[in-house]
């Protein structure tokens, strides 16, 4: 009987395992989604969890958010302008600044989008994640005139 609770055991905790890390945030879609908004108010950023400076052996330093997740520039953009709109935001979601603390770190402001959305920019270009990256990864570097951001 042990035995069977044991593997009881196992297999639920293998199962939310799975969960968790098929099932991720999106934490980064627009802020027009009212659930998403309603959802990201209950936490509090501080400018420490809003860039960290990360590198890569094939890129050297980039900048990623608080997870870990590479951060992009897109070459269609303008100071302080977001052009990436529509279908574009399925693979690049912006770095949504709905929650950005009142002090941001240096060459960090915040942009409005032409769709009410607050996003993150680095030195005024407007900052996104790739949805083909998971954490510490760094696969959108030159996809579609977007290259990730560095420090």
């Amino acid at each position: 009987m042990k035995k069977i609770i044991v593997i009881v055991v196992i297999i639920l905790a293998l199962g939310g395992g799975a969960y968790a890390v098929f099932h991720k945030s999106s934490k980064t879609t627009p802020a027009s989604t009212t659930s998403t908004s309603t959802s990201q108010s209950a936490t509090t950023q501080t400018s420490a969890d809003v860039v960290q400076t990360k590198t890569a052996s094939s890129i050297g330093q980039y900048l990623a958010d608080s997870n870990g997740m590479a951060l992009y520039t897109y070459g269609l953009d303008k100071t302080g302008v977001s052009n990436c709109t529509g279908s574009c935001l399925a693979s690049w979601p912006i770095y949504d600044a709905s929650n950005a603390p009142a002090t941001l770190p240096t060459n960090v402001t915040v942009i409005t989008r032409s769709d009410g959305g607050k996003q993150y920019a680095y030195k005024g270009l407007p900052l996104y994640t790739f949805s083909g990256d998971s954490s510490g990864q760094v696969t959108g570097d030159g996809v579609s005139s977007f290259h990730v951001a560095k420090p």
